[in-house]
């Protein structure tokens, strides 16, 4: 790891990332502030173990179990590795902010970049959305019975209230502290970093010290409890189910892939923030490599240790959402448990904070090139703090809506976060994905410029077959019951994207600039770079 640390930043790397910037038609607006390891912590923090790990254990452990994770979680992990070394390989070519957008116009056309530009700002507002409620489940579960007179029971109105609120004011922060500069960010998410890799050892070593037994056997032991009525003792399931319906261990297991799946994503934020991060076309691509497998190494271990303090895997799966505080509840001690509570909470914030650093950056991309009608204000960068000011608070508020419209409906008994993280992974996925066959289509083709981070032709080939067969594969898992309402909302998203683009878009939009549009850009460059400062 000690190459993160690496990031002698010269004057001449300076003017060479501008000089990249310029030569795909865009000014450096942005402050040029993020270190090599500043830009792993942000694509770290958004993967955050201690987030999707823990407020997504049940997926696994109500599922097939112990080996949801023994063999599940390095399964999903490799399927994240291979999309971002993938992305790597284009993002050290076409370092921009908003990189997906812009790759998937350059190696594809204009409707390809359109389309992964909505399914990745979708995928990225609805996934902070996820997080921040999931931030919402932890305190309800670990910090609100320190105060009993906080009501976190959603199904009645003052509990829905405090849920709506307590989303409202943590996005509201996130936003400010990102509307006030990428110092400030990147410093408080290499904190994050920090925290999340001590947090977890602890949690580790104290799971595994305060064990009553370790039995490593459960790495391997797949059960089923989809749909066991013997899982509460009566005839029926009751409460908020995670799988009601009995599907086959096969697919029980394959629907427990969304833990890791879910958990190690929005490492494309270090393609996001390349404008902002020091010799980006070496330090996006290493950030995202990094990142997973770092996240898929610590989380593996952590959740091994979770596995061996279980007292009972049927009792386990009986728990639902409540697994992880059940499990510390029965074994650990107070003061190490309610220590542990805190530090988690705080990196589940900070995952909300980098997550809208990441989607405001691509908000920011996709409207200066005019993608969203009537939205020119989104490519405004603030003089005063050189930030997407306008993108910081637009991602924020309509993630808050996003959240606040989910939290009313109830849909055919399944549980809401569920289906968020269905639909969540769907659509981030497809954008990582579309880039990436384009790319294997371009290859040695359109795409001949390779950046310094180059995997070779044969292996990224590879990598990009392999990346084509897991989307469909997540996709597959994605829409299966209870979940089976994302198949639908994502049917109706590509259908009503075909018919926008067709009556509207196909003659209005014009995509990043490419050729003949980059030489005429130039006096616009300097006006901007001016407007900001940088020159």
């Amino acid at each position: 790891m000690t190459d993160l640390f690496d990031d002698k930043y010269s004057e001449s790397d300076r003017k060479e990332d501008v000089k990249i910037l310029h030569s795909m038609g865009y000014a450096q607006e942005l402050e040029r502030r993020m270190s090599l390891f500043s830009n792993f912590a942000v694509s770290f923090s958004i993967i955050c173990i201690l987030s999707g790990g823990i407020n997504s254990l049940a997926q696994a452990t109500a599922g097939a179990g112990g080996a949801a994770i023994g063999i599940g979680w390095p399964l999903g992990c490799f399927i994240s590795g291979v999309f971002a070394l993938g992305m790597g390989q284009i993002a050290s070519s076409y370092p921009t902010a908003g990189g997906l957008y812009h790759w998937s116009s350059i190696l594809g056309n204009r409707f390809t970049g359109w389309l992964t530009a909505w399914l990745n700002l979708l995928g990225l507002i609805t996934v902070l959305g996820a997080i921040n409620v999931g931030t919402w489940g932890f305190f309800s579960g670990a910090i609100a019975p320190w105060f009993p007179w906080i009501n976190v029971d959603t199904t009645v109105a003052e509990g829905f209230r405090n849920q709506i609120v307590f989303v409202a004011i943590i996005t509201a922060i996130q936003a400010l502290i990102n509307h006030y500069g990428i110092r400030l960010t990147a410093k408080l998410t290499d904190f994050s970093g920090y925290l999340i890799f001590a947090a977890t050892i602890v949690l580790t070593v104290s799971c595994f010290v305060f064990a009553e037994h370790w039995d490593f056997s459960r790495l391997w032991t797949f059960s089923n409890f989809s749909g066991d009525p013997t899982l509460n003792g009566a005839g029926e399931l009751k409460g908020d189910p995670i799988w009601p319906s009995h599907v086959s261990g096969f697919m029980v297991f394959l629907l427990g892939l969304l833990l890791p799946i879910y958990t190690i994503t929005g490492y494309d934020a270090s393609a996001h923030t390349s404008e902002e991060t020091h010799k980006a076309a070496e330090s996006a691509p290493r950030g995202m490599v990094s990142s997973v497998w770092w996240s898929s190494v610590f989380g593996y271990v952590m959740l091994i240790g979770f596995l061996v303090l279980i007292p009972d895997m049927k009792d386990a799966a009986k728990q639902g959402w409540n697994v992880f505080f059940w499990a510390l509840d029965a074994r650990f001690p107070v003061w190490l448990k309610n220590g542990l509570y805190v530090a988690i909470f705080l990196s589940q914030f900070l995952c909300g904070l980098a997550t809208v650093t990441s989607a405001s950056r691509m908000l920011f991309a996709f409207g200066r090139d005019d993608g969203i009608p009537g939205a020119r204000f989104l490519k405004r960068v603030s003089p005063a703090h050189r930030t997407p000011d306008a993108a910081i608070w637009a991602v924020s508020i309509l993630s808050f809506l996003f959240v606040w419209g989910a939290s009313l409906v109830t849909i055919a008994g399944a549980s809401a976060y569920s289906i968020v993280v269905s639909c969540t992974v769907i659509f981030l996925f497809f954008s990582f994905a579309i880039p990436i066959a384009l790319g294997l289509v371009a290859h040695g083709r359109t795409w001949t410029r390779m950046g310094p981070w180059n995997l070779g032709e044969p292996l990224f080939k590879t990598v990009a077959v392999l990346s084509i067969l897991s989307a469909i594969l997540i996709f597959f898992i994605g829409v299966q019951p209870p979940n089976d309402w994302a198949l639908w909302i994502t049917v109706g998203f590509l259908v009503l994207a075909g018919v926008i683009w067709l009556a509207f878009e196909r003659r209005r939009f014009n995509g990043p600039p490419i050729g003949d549009m980059i030489a005429k850009r130039q006096a616009e460059i300097l006006a901007a770079e001016k407007a900001v400062g940088e020159i």
